[in-house]
């Protein structure tokens, strides 16, 4: 097991040398990213390698990188695997596990943004001399390579993930570290879905009926916001997450979520400068601002660390 970006590696990890008596092994520091937990099957050993999520402007001094990045760190620890892995005996195979946003994925909308120095992602080359890489941080099940995949959450956390199936990859290696893949499907415990259509059609249409059980976004095109209207919706969707109200945008507007998605910290930053101002950033005021929203952003991730 490996921590996360949502997790305290420090708080995760205290008792890692104790559980690893049972069998459970943690990876939650910089020290312990080239120290495997050992595996052996009818082929021999699996050397299993564990990188968590490695902050760049908190592990960027440990590796002695140029850059605080996260291809610089994960280049840097992957440095250290394969020079572990290259003392193994002859024919140890090798998995790493990794918490990292890798160049190609597709994302969701309930993912934490990790980006550092500008760049979220890193390149699949990173992992190069691996012969299984099993990643976390994402949450679509999805194959980057071959041997670089994602398994993804087991659970939709938001419903942008509505139409993503959940599901995991069971992974074989042979003898020659020859992959063999099944992708396993994930129990699903209540289905998640938008539906659309007046208070009125909503609690009183049939039409609605097999929608009573789900986990439910629901935007109402009633022309005034009704009174109550979730309480009376949650009569009929007892599973209902989330009211939205059609009518509120006006027809052409488009909504502040939608005029940011995608854009990065530094660029809604610098286009509410603009907005203010009426002038375009100067590159100075570019570079300040970056490193501001930089110190911020190591400075939360330190404490959450803690």
């Amino acid at each position: 097991m490996i921590s996360g970006n949502h997790d305290s590696p420090r708080r995760l990890g205290v008792n890692a040398r104790l559980i690893e008596h049972a069998g459970i092994h943690l990876r939650t520091g910089v020290d312990d990213c080239d120290r495997p937990a050992i595996l052996h099957d009818q082929h021999g050993p699996v050397a299993f390698y564990g990188l968590p999520y490695l902050e760049p402007g908190l592990v960027q001094a440990h590796f002695g990188t140029d850059r605080a990045s996260h291809h610089a760190v994960l280049s840097a620890a992957m440095d250290r695997v394969r020079a572990d892995l290259a003392d193994r005996p002859a024919g140890t195979r090798s998995v790493v596990l990794a918490h990292a946003f890798v160049t190609g994925a597709d994302t969701s909308d309930s993912e934490r943004d990790i980006t550092a120095g500008g760049v979220p992602s890193v390149a699949a080359s990173v992992f190069a001399g691996a012969d299984y890489v099993a990643l976390g941080h994402l949450h679509r099940c999805q194959k980057i390579s071959d041997r670089i995949r994602y398994s993804g959450s087991p659970l939709a956390y938001s419903f942008s993930e509505a139409e993503h199936p959940k599901a995991m990859w069971l992974i074989d290696l042979d003898a020659d570290a020859v992959i063999t893949e099944r992708k396993v499907l994930c129990p699903v415990p209540r289905r998640l879905r938008k539906v659309t259509g007046t208070l009125q059609e909503l609690l009183t249409s049939p039409e609605y009926s097999e929608y009573e059980e789900c986990w439910l976004h629901i935007t109402l095109t009633d022309p005034d916001r009704p009174h109550m209207a979730m309480e009376r919706l949650e009569q009929r969707f007892p599973h209902a997450l989330k009211l939205s109200f059609s009518h509120e945008r006006q027809p052409g507007a488009e909504s502040y979520r939608s005029r940011v998605q995608g854009r990065t910290d530094h660029e809604i930053g610098l286009g509410f400068l603009h907005h203010v101002t009426g002038i375009p950033a100067t590159p100075a005021e570019q570079d300040l601002l970056h490193e501001g929203l930089e110190s911020v952003r190591t400075q939360a991730a330190a404490r959450e660390a803690s």
